[in-house]
């Protein structure tokens, strides 16, 4: 990677942090806001849809694999913490993700929330079955995003525009049961470029769901190769994978499964902390930061790095880069798939 490179890059990024939530502080966030519930944590801008969202969102993953009782912990958790973000998808375990949704979240907060959720459809057929198969576990007429869910190369995004996906969403948007659409993947930034492409001149998308972290500059790069496209057009970007899908951490648990993996030197807290993590996402144009947590307690610990957050130089980056480059290898970042590989 080009060190210098990349530092121009975050340089350049930077206005459009500050940008992103205006009127606000320098970090880019729109200051001290309160909605009927109570206060809420800082917005940013999605896009050029002109929406205001949270600067931290939940991840539905993890609301669907946790238990119920910590899944409903975890709802109330992120309203009172002033989260109004809330990312799902129909494949998260067979809809459970979405079932609990429309359980504890929809049925008090709908109001109150911008609603996600995402189809792995590869037909239009099967798109149409996801997107009423959402609204109905979800109990709600309508959505705030739908995505296309984990672009994985360019033979998949071309095999998706020829079976009309694309249409299904843009159709969804003109009945006005979804307001905007977008696309995610994390396996390759040629994946994203590729849709970017093919739909330049009707430019849909209104978001753009993809890895942001500290580690991605130095492998397969999302941030180098699909984020200058996105400013470009006016893409609302929303980071996942901020800690690698807690592989920063060194070791991840599930229920009833223990650890499912272990990481032998990891980023935290052997090179940096949560904080510094979280933070450096932050410190780019991204719109939200969809965070993973199973218990209410990861909640709230992100809502006091959500508040305590005020920006970061392009110097400070690039530091933090450098901190951890060496574990750039692929088995971090292991959802990564380069083209050639």
């Amino acid at each position: 990677m080009n060190r210098r490179g990349f530092l121009t890059t975050l340089a350049t990024a930077a206005p459009a942090v500050v940008m992103s939530g205006h009127p606000g502080d320098k970090s880019g966030n729109v200051t001290s806001e309160h909605d009927a519930l109570g206060s809420i944590l800082p917005k940013r801008r999605l896009g050029r849809t002109g929406e205001q969202v949270t600067m931290l969102g939940i991840g539905g993953y993890h609301v669907g694999w946790t238990s119920e009782k910590d899944a409903v912990e975890v709802i109330e958790a992120a309203m009172e913490g002033g989260i109004r973000f809330f990312d799902t998808a129909e494949a998260y375990q067979q809809g459970e993700s979405e079932i609990r949704y429309g359980k504890y979240l929809t049925p008090k907060y709908r109001d109150h929330i911008y609603l996600m959720t995402k189809t792995q459809a590869r037909d239009a057929k099967t798109a149409r079955e996801h997107l009423e198969g959402s609204l109905r576990r979800m109990k709600t007429d309508h959505l705030d995003l739908w995505q296309l869910h984990t672009l994985r190369n360019p033979d998949d995004v071309d095999g998706r525009l020829q079976e009309g996906v694309l249409e299904v969403l843009i159709k969804a948007k003109e009945e006005g049961k979804v307001r905007h659409i977008g696309f995610t993947g994390h396996t390759n930034p040629e994946a994203h470029l590729h849709i970017l492409e093919k739909t330049a001149g009707s430019d849909p998308f209104d978001t753009c769901q993809m890895p942001v972290n500290v580690i991605d500059p130095s492998y397969h790069s999302f941030i180098e190769q699909v984020l200058p496209s996105l400013q470009e057009k006016n893409i609302g970007l929303l980071a996942m994978k901020t800690l690698a899908d807690g592989r920063f951490l060194g070791i991840k648990t599930m229920p009833n499964r223990g650890a499912i993996w272990r990481t032998d030197d990891p980023a935290v807290p052997n090179r940096l902390s949560i904080r510094d993590a979280l933070h450096f996402a932050w410190s780019l144009p991204v719109s939200v930061l969809i965070t993973g947590a199973e218990n209410a307690s990861l909640v709230r610990e992100k809502v006091d790095m959500a508040k305590t957050f005020t920006g970061m130089t392009a110097e400070e980056r690039l530091e933090l880069v450098n901190r951890v480059a060496d574990l750039a290898d692929g088995k971090i970042e292991y959802y990564k798939r380069p083209l050639e590989s």
